[in-house]
């Protein structure tokens, strides 16, 4: 059954109005409620998981995104889109050399990431050399992983460094082919709608149970030899593992996302799930709607009589995405070769069909 399609004018003035009129969101305050009030909503009740031993990994907590669980890579791929090439070995994830970086399907913001890993052992190499692997929140931030059990290198590139800006209060390193543990809570940046910085990336790091970082604060995104300045980016990006030639073993990866982002739900899909979406289908009425995919993301270009406006998509699962910055929806359907044959798009609550064209 199709749905009805919406007066036209009354749509394209419903969209213009979500724009410019966008509703600001303030964070709950603590004077918003009465003290010891019995109204005020309670914190879900979850399950705390376990801790991990040396020989045995514990479980997360019941509300985590479980990441790497000792047996699959189904949350990950390479970064180009493509199928991981690190390896499973009894039920631990490890890095094969010039196998790349990985990222995670799924993308994050704000959270709580819990990582366990281990450096070779027989150590070989010194400075950057020995260990070296990374945890690249938002595939931008770097909690540098590297074998600093007495190995000595530049203080801003030890384990648990946020990589070439701030290095760890101490060096709570264990000897290589130990188990140790990042706990990490991670506050991405924010930028207002011009893109201009409004506060920065903030990262608290708990090494091996010590605290090594402590909000500390990121001047733009991390990396070599250089401190490049923040650029605006997307409110979530998958996480990524860094691919630096040493066989460095993981276990036990979860994540917890907090706040507001843990409401918003995305994921990042592989070039060839998103490329058969690509195309332009006709709504009617003079409506059109073009899919391109200029980068990681799909956009949408959506064009009425006298107006067109243009939006990156964000998806929820291999057919169904958002518009972060308004109520914008769309539901692609695909043909049995995986192509889209239509869209459905939602702006403001009204439904509108759109069917591809030759």
């Amino acid at each position: 059954m199709h749905a009805a399609r919406p007066c036209l004018p009354r749509l394209v003035a419903t969209l213009s109005l979500l724009i410019v009129l966008l509703p600001s969101v303030r964070a709950a305050s603590v004077f918003d409620w009465r003290q010891h009030d019995w109204e005020r909503p309670r914190p879900k009740a979850i399950d705390p998981g376990t801790s991990s031993t040396p020989d045995k990994p514990g479980k997360a907590p019941s509300d985590a995104v479980v990441l790497f669980d000792g047996s699959s890579l189904a949350g990950w791929v390479s970064l180009d889109g493509g199928e991981p090439k690190w390896v499973i070995r009894d039920g631990v994830l490890e890095c094969a050399k010039g196998s790349g970086y990985i990222r995670t399907v799924q993308a994050f913001g704000d959270c709580q990431l819990h990582v366990e890993w281990a450096a070779p052992t027989p150590p070989e190499g010194t400075s950057q050399g020995r260990g070296n692997s990374g945890v690249f929140l938002m595939g931008l931030y770097e909690v540098q992983v590297l074998d600093s059990h007495e190995n000595r290198t530049y203080a801003d590139g030890q384990a648990a460094a946020l990589y070439g800006q701030h290095p760890p209060l101490v060096n709570a390193s264990r000897p290589p082919g130990q188990w140790q543990t990042y706990d990490i809570v991670f506050t991405r940046p924010r930028f207002d709608e011009q893109g201009q910085l409004l506060s920065p990336a903030r990262v608290t790091v708990l090494h091996n149970g010590v605290l090594v970082q402590h909000e500390s604060e990121l001047v733009g995104p991390t990396g070599w030899l250089e401190r490049a300045p923040y650029r605006a980016h997307e409110n979530k990006l998958p996480l990524s593992l860094q691919d630096h030639g040493n066989p460095v073993r993981y276990r036990n990866l979860w994540i917890r996302e907090l706040g507001r982002d843990a409401q918003d739900q995305e994921i990042t899909l592989r070039t060839q799930d998103l490329d058969p979406l690509v195309g332009r289908y006709d709504a009617g009425g003079g409506a059109s709607l073009t899919i391109t995919r200029p980068g990681a993301l799909l956009h949408a270009a959506i064009a009425y009589p006298g107006k067109s406006m243009s939006f990156p998509l964000h998806a929820r699962s291999k057919d169904a995405f958002f518009i972060r910055s308004f109520d914008g929806q769309l539901t692609f359907q695909r043909r049995p070769d995986g192509t889209a044959d239509e869209v459905i798009f939602r702006i403001g609550g009204e439904d509108r069909r759109g069917k591809r064209q030759p």
